[in-house]
């Protein structure tokens, strides 16, 4: 118990230095089935785990580039619109949802909100600009910060060639009478968390890429912001297309006004609900993680109230290991005399 007081301690102390190599075990465990396949065909592992290296590189560095001005420009020209909406719903919705339905739809303070906008919109869009500045004017953020973004790939590529090695240290030091046992839960449990974290990402990424195109094509004017944060919620079971359809239905209104373009927007959620769980879930996740929908937003719930963002994010990998511990304990439980015996006392 002392030892993992201290062991705790420890790294809660030590938590900004681990940083960077949590990042790169969690990218050396993303990357290892990939240099398996390239291995089995005949490649080094050394050569494999360069290039899935390069590829994540290439794919954290130049993802945020491409997207991060376009998502600037759009949330800047949202915000440039937000005066214009707040008249609309000051003037036309209230007075409707008044006259149809009853509700009286008032707005506190309308007019202070607008000036503050007004005042600030010209630095509305330079979010990027500012975080840069910031980071440049602190030498020791900026030092921390470049020597992550060397660090990660580096540790990352070591980890990677050696993971076979690391895996099978930590299997040989584990005591014999419980090395058969831990090591079914331990497969077990990759193969879960495999499938969550690969197949859950890829549909993710599927689905923000997807309803971006398709609200883009229905001509909606901030299609890749919404798309994108539909696809990232999306692991959260119908969560995405929930919060897609009250948002770009929302803004489709605020922007054109019709109620015949909501449609194109039941149409590109309503496809991409059909290609999540008729293709992309079991195609890329398939039934391995084994929880029920009701268990996964428990998890994300629980997750947040006692660890707030990073619960969230850490909510279902855990519940999933949770989830095969479980079946193991109720596998052994039904397996023991304790379930399986007879009330002698009932019987006579």
């Amino acid at each position: 118990l002392a030892g993992t007081l201290v062991t705790g301690w420890l790294l809660f102390l030590l938590a900004p230095v681990l940083t960077p190599f949590l990042i790169a075990a969690l990218l050396a465990y993303l990357g290892d089935p990939l240099v398996d396949r390239m291995k089995s065909h005949g490649l080094s592992r050394t050569v494999g785990t360069s290039i899935v290296v390069v590829v994540f590189a290439l794919i954290i560095v130049l993802g945020p580039l491409l997207l991060i001005p376009v998502l600037q420009k759009q949330i800047a020209a949202f915000v440039r619109a937000l005066p214009g909406i707040l008249d609309w719903a000051t003037l036309d919705l209230a007075p409707w949802l008044a006259a149809n339905l009853g509700i009286e739809l008032t707005i506190p303070g309308v007019d202070s909100i607008k000036s503050a906008f007004t005042k600030n919109l010209e630095r509305v869009g330079n979010i990027a600009v500012d975080v840069i500045t910031y980071i440049s004017r602190s030498g020791f953020a900026l030092a921390g910060w470049l020597a992550s973004v060397v660090l990660i790939p580096v540790v990352t590529f070591y980890m990677l060639r050696d993971w076979d090695h690391f895996v099978a240290a930590i299997r040989d030091l584990l005591p014999r009478h419980m090395e058969p046992t831990v090591s079914a839960l331990a497969r077990e449990s990759d193969e879960v968390l495999g499938a969550f974290l690969r197949g859950q990402l890829s549909v993710m990424i599927f689905l923000g890429i997807f309803y971006s195109i398709g609200l883009t094509l229905a001509g909606l004017e901030w299609s890749l912001t919404i798309g994108m944060l539909a696809g990232l919620v999306s692991f959260i079971p119908y969560l995405g297309v929930i919060f897609g359809l009250l948002v770009a239905g929302l803004a489709v209104l605020i922007q054109s006004q019709d109620l015949l373009q909501l449609m194109w927007v039941l149409l590109v959620f309503g496809t991409g609900q059909m290609l999540e769980g008729m293709i992309l879930t079991p195609w890329l996740v398939g039934d391995r993680v084994g929880l029920h929908p009701v268990a996964v937003i428990l998890a994300v719930l629980a997750g947040g109230q006692l660890f707030g963002f990073m619960g969230i994010l850490l909510a279902l990998p855990v519940a999933s290991v949770l989830a095969v511990v479980l079946r193991h304990l109720r596998k052994r439980y039904r397996e023991s005399d304790f379930y399986g015996r007879s009330d002698e006392l009932g019987n006579e």
